[in-house]
């Protein structure tokens, strides 16, 4: 007898423990989103069917995880289960110094608070949101440097998460001493469709960061996502584990920042973590002032121990290999429907080109948020939009409409099976065939920083339905 070789990837886990959805119509839909000021992050979570909103802090722990954190030590200085969070940090990354925080973006607000200052450049792959307001926040500037490839939303480079290497260099060539405290190298590259970075690529811009004498900082949030691409699409990784290669991205770098509601596989948590031993000093001076003692951080017990657990269990293949493919096939369906995504999908969305099913909308009526909105109330998904709402708004006041606007469908981690996907995939094509009725939106109350999250809009016309 010959063992079969599948071609189905099946969920390598079992589900024990389920969380009832709460159907909603239409009507309901709609007078909820109204409700919100037009905005799906002011949705109550219950009136969502299939929430794509982020696959931060949203996925499935696993029993292992669960048990751990049963038997936490919750002391507030010096707690075993620190010690075992700050162990698998350093075995994994190799960093010396390892600072807990309670998520990523206090990482990021503590190393930016202790490193830059008005008028630097931090250049990057591209930053994030919430990465790109805390170094404007400091009255630095994010400096963009996306490769060539990323620009081209219907390209199938392997790659197209990578830096411009030429670019980086002419950045760094130019910049007056001391103006550039950092590199940073998103892994996988949020802002350009969950798209991975190659090794090739890493190497390559940390040597062009140390000699330059630049810290090279790694935003970690999603490195096994990151490391399975470089093991499944770079010649010479493919008999490589996922702990190696990850293992192998870290050393190329000074610190790293890490939301561990990623692929820490935990509900809430990250860290910063570096080798500098006075920068390490300084920031562990301002994590006692904002988030708490070093040895927790802001942290609970049971949340290190969760951390310390989940950051092995987004390294396994099995997990690794169903993860990828649960978005390669949304995205094939997609694709064979006719439905405008960025290829190829990433590792932990599918990315919708907004601009270009609602052509018929212009960039300043926000086609991503129309889309966005249009998934909630035709079938009671949300996702979110990675376009000019987002990013659109400067730190002067101005408004810069993005070149494209994009919807990205979030995955959470061990959460949704594939009859979710197949109805994901009927209500986009349903959106996209009645796409002529979908009309923009205006935004009527805003925040100066994070817009996104806080604003109210209004459609500009009557919707029907």
């Amino acid at each position: 007898m010959k063992p079969l070789q599948p071609k189905s990837i099946i969920e390598p886990f079992r589900i024990r423990s389920v969380e009832p959805i709460r159907m909603t119509t239409f009507a309901q839909r709609r007078q909820a989103l109204a409700a919100a000021g037009w905005n799906p992050f002011q949705l109550r979570a219950e009136d969502v069917l299939i929430d794509l909103l982020t696959d931060s802090g949203t996925g499935a722990m696993s029993s292992r995880q669960w048990a751990a954190m049963i038997a936490s030590d919750e002391s507030y200085a010096g707690a075993a289960s620190f010690y075992r969070f700050e162990a698998a940090v350093r075995d994994i990354t190799g960093f010396k110094h390892v600072i807990p925080t309670h998520q990523g973006r206090a990482a990021e607000h503590i190393l930016f608070s202790c490193i830059a200052k008005p008028g630097d450049v931090i250049p990057s792959n591209a930053h994030f949101d919430t990465t790109r307001a805390h170094v404007e926040n400091r009255g630095a500037r994010a400096l963009d440097l996306p490769c060539a490839e990323a620009r081209d939303i219907t390209a199938r480079h392997p790659f197209k998460g990578n830096i411009d290497l030429e670019a980086l260099r002419r950045v760094l060539a130019e910049a007056s001493p001391g103006t550039v405290p950092a590199v940073m190298m998103t892994v996988t590259n949020n802002a350009c469709g969950g798209q991975p970075v190659s090794m090739a690529n890493l190497r390559a811009a940390s040597e062009i960061a140390r000699a330059h004498r630049v810290p090279f900082i790694i935003d970690a949030c999603r490195f096994a996502e990151n490391a399975w691409f470089v093991k499944t699409r770079e010649p010479g990784y493919g008999d490589r584990a996922p702990i190696d290669i990850a293992r192998e991205m870290f050393a190329l770098a000074d610190a790293c920042t890490m939301s561990a509601k990623k692929d820490g596989m935990a509900n809430i948590g990250g860290f910063l973590a570096l080798n500098d031993d006075a920068l390490a000093a300084r920031c562990r001076n301002l994590e006692i002032l904002t988030e708490g003692f070093p040895t927790y951080g802001g942290m609970a017990g049971y949340d290190l121990e969760a951390v310390a657990l989940g950051l092995y269990e987004a390294l396994d293949e099995e997990y690794l290999r169903y993860r990828i493919r649960s978005i390669e096939y949304l995205g094939e369906k997609l694709v064979a429907a006719g439905i405008p995504i960025v290829q190829p999908t990433g590792g932990h969305a599918v990315y919708l080109n907004a601009s270009a099913l609602l052509s018929h909308l212009p960039a300043a009526h926000y086609p991503g948020w129309a889309l966005n909105n249009a998934l909630y109330l035709v079938g009671g998904v949300r996702g979110v939009e990675i376009g000019s709402v987002m990013f659109g708004r400067q730190p002067d006041g101005s408004e810069r409409l993005a070149e494209t606007d994009l919807v990205r469908l979030a995955f959470p981690r061990r959460v949704y099976t594939q009859s979710h996907v197949d109805y994901l995939a009927e209500v986009i094509v349903a959106v996209a065939e009645q796409k002529r009725e979908l009309t923009g939106y205006r935004i009527v109350e805003q925040a100066p920083v994070l817009r996104h999250f806080t604003a109210r809009l209004e459609p500009l016309a009557p919707l029907g339905g």
